[in-house]
């Protein structure tokens, strides 16, 4: 072989080495970043997203299919205040839609948390797009009426307006119609249960526990208000995992609310 040929086959060589050495840590960085993503977002590193919020262990998965709540009577929409179930499960919600804590989105998408949102439009205003984010990762939109008033007592035309109202508000926003509505402050009457029937309404959701106030323990069924807070207090999240690690401490998981109503 000649030397020009020699030279020019060695700086082959030598490129060729190069760029293999310039790609293999890229392989070698993406491997390890696809072994620190999961499904539903960047985990930590061991593969253990629960332990980043404080569990000891995953929550156990829902049963796949849950035996369903009775119906009302008379064509009006049942009234749930705890969920006659033996599953070993709990309901979280949530509402108005004051707080738009970021982490909490993170914490929805990482544990993967069926949580309930009862929305507000004069409550959530201008923040309608944090909660696209919480309903794409998982959690689902419910009507909590327009303008948060105690509906007991209003005409017909009124409760109508205030919970169909929200319904075509969630519809405009999200492209869906919710399922269930909760009354503000918990009241109502026969006239709410036959206008939220007539917007469309399957089922009218109290609670049994609030994270804030009742101190009792956790039982299967409870569907649990966790109630905003003080700017000042502990964040959404925090007051979330601080529930979660309860309710893994009795043996229970968090179920998806609308797969039981």
């Amino acid at each position: 072989m000649r030397p020009r040929t020699l030279v020019a086959a060695g700086l082959a060589a030598a490129l060729l080495a190069g760029c293999a050495q310039s790609v293999d840590p890229i392989e070698r960085l993406g491997k390890k970043a696809a072994q620190r993503v999961g499904s539903h977002g960047p985990v930590q590193a061991d593969g253990r997203p629960y332990r980043h919020w404080g569990l000891t262990a995953p929550l156990p998965a829902p049963p796949r299919m849950p035996a369903r709540a009775p119906v009302g009577r008379g064509g009006l929409p049942p009234v749930a205040k705890r969920v006659p179930t033996s599953d070993r499960v709990v309901f979280l919600t949530y509402d108005d839609g004051a707080e738009k804590d970021p982490r909490f989105v993170e914490l929805v998408r990482e544990l993967r948390l069926p949580v309930s949102m009862f929305l507000t439009d004069s409550v959530v205003g201008p923040g309608y797009g944090h909660f696209a984010r919480l309903q794409s990762v998982g959690a689902s939109i419910q009507n909590h009426t327009l303008d948060h008033p105690a509906l007991r007592g209003l005409p017909y035309a009124g409760q109508r307006a205030e919970i169909c109202g929200q319904q075509e508000k969630v519809r405009s926003r999200f492209g869906i119609r919710p399922r269930l509505f909760r009354p503000p402050y918990g009241t109502y009457d026969r006239t709410t249960l036959r206008a939220a029937a007539d917007c469309g309404l399957s089922a009218v959701v109290l609670w049994s526990v609030s994270a804030q106030g009742e101190r009792r323990g956790l039982r299967a069924g409870d569907i649990v208000s966790v109630t905003s807070a003080e700017t000042t207090g502990p964040t959404l999240t925090e007051r979330t995992t601080r529930l979660l690690r309860e309710i893994q401490r009795r043996g229970l998981t968090v179920g998806r609310l609308e797969d039981y109503l």
